[in-house]
């Protein structure tokens, strides 16, 4: 086996084991993210879309899990999200629900600022239903690297 080989085998077996972390239901979270994927997509490094229709409004969620708020390169994200991410937000199952579940709520409690805005204006309402939504995303990305 060729190094490549390894490395290859080594990510795909990383990445259910994360997807196993999550205490969703993805394939209930696939069936909600249909109401998600007209702004968002979740698109891996290779360009194959994995799901949604290839929404650009909201940043491409492969990789999520993990990942510092507000970092997607050539994303234009709001003021409040990336000062989230520069005070230490990295998404996580806790802080996806309660983001997905009021976006601007969420930010200004954790930067303790009352005029904070989260640019995402969807909501979805029941916590079950964004929980699901992180483990089908945690299912379709790769292990984060912390």
């Amino acid at each position: 086996m060729n190094k490549f080989t390894i490395a290859a085998a080594a990510m795909l077996l990383s990445a259910p084991a994360f997807a196993q972390d999550a205490t969703g239901d993805a394939a209930a979270g696939e069936k909600v993210f249909n109401q998600c994927q007209a702004c968002h997509v979740v698109q891996n490094d290779a360009g194959e879309v994995l799901a949604g229709r290839n929404g650009k409004v909201g940043p491409n969620l492969y990789g999520l899990p993990g990942r510092k708020a507000g970092s997607v390169e050539g994303f234009r994200y709001g003021d409040s999200m990336v000062a989230a991410g520069e005070k230490g937000l990295n998404w996580d199952e806790e802080h996806f629900v309660k983001y997905v579940q009021d976006p601007t709520g969420f930010l200004r409690e954790y930067l303790d600022d009352s005029s904070a805005r989260g640019k995402m204006a969807f909501k979805l309402r029941k916590e079950e239903d964004a929980t699901n939504v992180w483990a089908y995303i945690a299912s379709l990305s790769p292990a984060p690297s912390n």
